[in-house]
């Protein structure tokens, strides 16, 4: 992928031409510090930031990157240290202090309502107006001219934004975040819920900002981003500054130890020998289906064996949720046919599904998979008390043993939900369907938005299960995800299989199949 970043004059860190006289810093944080119920989240933090800058800002989950985004937002008071913008000490009581002084926040939660366009979603609360009346000519306008200055062309102004796609919903979250004549834009996991292709449009606007001089602060947990559009990385561990440098003094291993303490060959642990399980591994494949199909998928025909980890990939829309869903049965196949363990099934709704020992961790962990005000035993145990209610006590029991082996950071079985990280959130998730104890497991996008060392919890646990004899179908739009973990990968275009490539495929190749740039031998259109 280019780096629209790095292209014309020569740069040094910081984005600025050689030869020029060094700017004084646009932005400075100095010795932050933040701390929650006696908890401290931040100690000594520093960063400095440049006109015409990404900076990139990496961690695992709860090193303190969102706590000193938050701060600069101002939806966070400091408890010590100072923050200086042109070399003046600033303070924001509030967010809209921080808008007013050019300082803008994108995070990875959207904040937009789908009933409005986007016009007024950019605009909210500060509409322009003719006497009493919103100018709504006048407020489509000015959001045509943001969007172009952006080089957007293809969202109108009055669209609804429920009808967004999720690259174009998070386009306006920026675009909203620009129109304050921001000079410095914060970014939380702007990509997190984009697919490949999409991410371009991000690197085209980032590319915009910074030949505007905009200074932009990067937190993203992938890795070829960060060296695609970063020119200085800082990494925090533990609430503290742990390195600060040039990206190009950098690579994949260097920065994953500053991160986490261990090297990226830790990544995707080894396949695990077969647990000697005797009779309880069947020997057909635990899921075939055969010209399976409905209103968004056809001619749907592969089959996983116990022990196989299967990675599907293609184009955000290509239909690879979509199979998820009607596998499990959320959105039933209305044609072909579908086994399980040798059996015929046809699940028609969730609850079928799992009764089929078939296990879904969809995409949004917080919106789909979690109470997030209810307690974490409560949450481990929401699909074995609605389906299965006579093992809810052995289930109960044996719940302590299961988040151990998932190494989940809490205080307790009884700590809401809400309050662990992304990483820890996501082993919650996994261990409400482990209680169910299934055969078929279906994975959609399970390290989203979770940092290296929670990842590799998961490759553990997914080698872990497929040494059970379990079978694992899993969904995922970063392509070294699937071509470490997976056995084989299968790839889909417009709703049907495209081809299958073997393990230890390269990323071009996938991506050729996904776009149709070429057929894979042997199989596929």
């Amino acid at each position: 992928m280019e780096n629209p970043g790095r292209t014309g004059e020569a740069s040094i860190p910081g984005g600025r031409p050689q030869g020029s006289a060094d700017p004084p810093p646009l932005l400075e944080v100095r010795g932050l510090t933040k701390s929650f119920f006696g908890i401290p989240v931040l100690e000594d933090a520093h960063l400095t930031l440049h006109r015409g800058q990404v900076h990139g800002l990496v961690g695992e989950n709860g090193a303190g990157k969102s706590t000193l985004m938050k701060v600069l937002a101002g939806v966070y008071q400091p408890d010590a240290g100072t923050v200086l913008l042109d070399g003046r000490e600033v303070s924001f009581s509030h967010p809209t202090k921080a808008h007013e002084a050019g300082l803008s926040s994108v995070f990875q939660e959207f904040n937009l309502l789908p009933d409005r366009t986007v016009a007024e979603n950019i605009y909210l609360g500060r509409e322009p107006r003719r006497g009493v009346l919103v100018n709504k000519a006048l407020m489509n306008a000015k959001t045509a001219e943001l969007l172009e200055s952006l080089g957007i062309t293809a969202i109108r102004p009055t669209a609804q934004v429920r009808t967004l796609t999720v690259a174009e919903q998070q386009v306006v979250e920026i675009a909203k975040a620009v129109s304050y004549d921001a000079r410095i834009v914060s970014m939380d996991e702007p990509t997190a819920a984009l697919a490949g292709a999409e991410v371009e449009l991000l690197y085209q606007i980032v590319s915009r900002l910074r030949e505007r001089g905009t200074a932009i602060l990067y937190v993203s947990h992938r890795l070829r981003e960060l060296f695609d559009l970063c020119d200085v990385i800082t990494v925090l561990k533990d609430g503290r500054v742990v390195s600060t440098g040039p990206a190009s003094e950098l690579d994949d291993t260097r920065l994953v130890r500053l991160m986490v303490g261990r090297p990226i060959s830790a990544f995707f642990p080894d396949k695990l020998p077969p647990a000697d399980s005797g009779a309880d591994v069947p020997a057909q494949p635990i899921l075939e289906l055969h010209d399976a199909g409905n209103g968004q998928l056809d001619g749907i025909s592969f089959s996983v064996q116990p022990g196989e980890i299967v990675g599907l990939a293609g184009l955000q829309g290509s239909g690879r949720t979509e199979l998820l869903h009607a596998i499990f049965g959320a959105a039933p196949f209305t044609r072909g046919t579908m086994k399980v363990e040798g059996r015929d099934v046809a699940p028609k709704s969730p609850r079928e599904g799992v009764r089929a020992r078939m296990a879904l961790i969809t995409e949004d962990r917080k919106a789909e998979g979690l109470s997030l005000n209810q307690s974490i035993l409560n949450n481990a145990l929401t699909v074995i008390r609605s389906v299965f209610p006579r093992r809810t006590g052995t289930a109960r029991t044996e719940i302590p043993g299961v988040f151990s082996s998932l190494e989940v950071v809490a205080r307790d079985l009884d700590q809401e939900v809400q309050y662990l990280s992304g990483g820890n959130q996501q082993k919650v998730v996994l261990a409400k369907w482990l209680a169910i104890r299934p055969r078929l497991v279906l994975l959609d996008e399970p390290t989203r938005g979770i940092d290296v060392g929670a990842k590799v919890a998961v490759y553990r646990l997914m080698r872990k299960l497929a040494a059970e004899g379990k079978a694992i179908l899993m969904v995922s739009s970063e392509l070294p995800e699937v071509i470490g973990m997976s056995d084989r990968i299968l790839v889909m275009r417009d709703g049907r299989l495209a081809g299958e490539l073997p393990a230890g495929t390269s990323e071009e190749a996938v991506l050729q199949l996904g776009t149709g740039a070429r057929t894979a031998p042997g199989g596929g259109t």
